[in-house]
């Protein structure tokens, strides 16, 4: 079994916790409080930020010019998200020029750089595959559960689309070429308790 899979399928408790947190359902039934999608929508453009240039560094750390080359068209694929959220923003009157990020999503970002500075390309992709390949998977387990289509559904369809599966499944090869269980249990484990703690945080009003 490839390594991406061994750490997904290791971690599939936490996978279940999250595609039915309350916020994830409240977001894709379409009764999420305008005010706390503004929030997540906030939130989570400083983390693709930060997301990005992890990324870069990724790239930067690269000695192979095909791993170079990937990292920068996946850093690519997070500033296309972006654009999503910008729609979004200018759709819902969100203000992204001013995001003060709150403590999980500080405590994403800041393990994601630290990663991405410090640690080896097995190590960093293992810190952020499980943003990947969640999203991959909240998009095509709702989208084939069912999900409302107004008005958040730009959301799910997003992230069910083959094309962010195809960022997913580069970024997991990134990880199965240069990691190993041993370095990469750790980061994995741990980037998708932030996922969880995320949407908690953006969430914690919903009862």
């Amino acid at each position: 079994m490839r390594l991406a899979d061994c750490l997904w399928q290791q971690n599939q408790a936490l996978v279940a916790e999250i595609r039915f947190h309350p916020f994830v359902v409240a977001l894709v039934e379409g009764s999420l409080p305008l005010n706390q999608f503004q929030a997540y929508i906030a939130q989570d453009a400083f983390f693709l930020e930060a997301f990005a240039r992890a990324y870069s560094i990724a790239a930067a750390k690269s000695e192979h010019r095909a791993d170079f080359e990937q990292f920068h068209q996946l850093a690519g694929g997070v500033l296309e998200e972006l654009q999503l959220h910008a729609r979004l923003a200018q759709r819902w009157q969100i203000d992204l020029r001013s995001v003060q990020p709150n403590p999980a999503t500080r405590r994403y970002v800041d393990f994601l750089v630290a990663t991405a500075w410090s640690r080896p390309l097995g190590a960093i992709a293992a810190a952020m595959v499980p943003c990947m390949r969640l999203y991959a998977d909240l998009g095509q387990f709702w989208l084939q559960r069912g999900y409302a289509a107004e008005p958040y559904g730009e959301w799910v369809q997003t992230y069910a689309d083959p094309a962010f599966e195809s960022l997913a499944q580069q970024l997991e090869a990134l990880l199965d070429r240069h990691g190993t269980e041993a370095i990469a249990a750790e980061p994995y484990g741990y980037a998708l308790t932030c996922e969880r703690d995320f949407f908690s945080a953006v969430g914690s009003a919903i009862a």
